[in-house]
């Protein structure tokens, strides 16, 4: 039994030097959401507090974030976000795919699955209240029209 947790040990303090990399990013990216469409400044507070960690470039990381296994369960949350919608980068999105991501705003936030009910439980700001998540889901359908707009999109 000793041998068994003297393996662990040795093995939890090896993948401690096995640290992914941090979504960190000092400038505002050039393909910025705002640097096209309007964010307004309660949108961008909300942004702030309870989206970008996931859903930019650049995350504010806690300090568990440097401790293994949580590091790379935490980068995991932070690539699949990404993946979903990046706010640094949705200038680069085909036309269609931004309206859809914008679509896909509106339904989760007045659905409530965001933000994570994973990341509210540490992020207690995050929590976002029902004007909070008025303001961002009607910032999404603003958008999302502004889009339809000037591509001569049919609203969906």
């Amino acid at each position: 039994m000793k041998k068994i947790l003297l393996v662990l040990a040795v093995l939890l303090i090896a993948i401690q030097f096995i640290q992914p990399e941090k979504n960190l990013s000092s400038a505002k990216s050039a393909n910025h959401i705002s640097n096209k469409y309007p964010v307004p400044d309660d949108v961008q507070v909300v942004l702030d507090k309870a989206c970008y960690d996931c859903h930019s470039n650049n995350t504010r990381y806690p300090w568990y974030a440097n401790v293994q296994p949580v590091a790379w369960w935490l980068n995991s949350h932070v690539e699949e976000g990404k993946g979903e919608i990046n706010f640094d980068e949705f200038l680069t999105y085909p036309v269609k795919k931004a309206r859809h991501k914008m679509e896909e705003v509106n339904e989760m936030v007045k659905e409530g699955e965001m933000p994570l009910n994973s990341y509210t439980w540490v992020h207690k700001e995050a929590v976002l209240s029902p004007t909070e998540k008025l303001a961002i889901a009607n910032w999404a359908v603003s958008t999302m029209k502004i889009i339809e707009a000037e591509n001569n999109l049919k609203p969906e």
